[in-house]
């Protein structure tokens, strides 16, 4: 499984990506980047850490190490070879760019 250092926590604790999952001293903790503003939870977050841009799992991320983080999840999930499994990731895509867009 491949292996992404992100950082050390204030507390020494390190941050990394092994295969799909985010894990803190190697513990997974999430397996997704979830943007701040999107947070159930994002005023109480945003009082505490002004700069924090998304969250994975209890851990904050900056954009910067957000970016690093979906491109690690990414490399770690198979590319789909099946015509229809391709088909339904676009879909669902298409899909979820038009509810954010406002499109029903």
């Amino acid at each position: 499984m491949q292996t992404t250092f992100i950082r050390n926590t204030d507390d020494g604790h390190k941050v990394e990506v092994i295969g799909p999952y985010v894990c803190v001293d190697g513990k997974p903790v999430a397996d997704r980047v979830v943007e701040v503003k999107d947070h159930p939870n994002r005023l109480r977050i945003l009082h505490t850490l002004p700069n924090a841009a998304f969250m994975a799992g209890p851990v904050v991320l900056t954009a910067e190490e957000a970016s690093l983080v979906r491109g690690a999840l990414l490399q770690a999930k198979p590319s789909p070879t099946d015509p229809v499994a391709i088909n339904e990731q676009l879909r669902n895509a298409i899909n979820m760019r038009n509810r954010e867009a406002g499109i029903e």
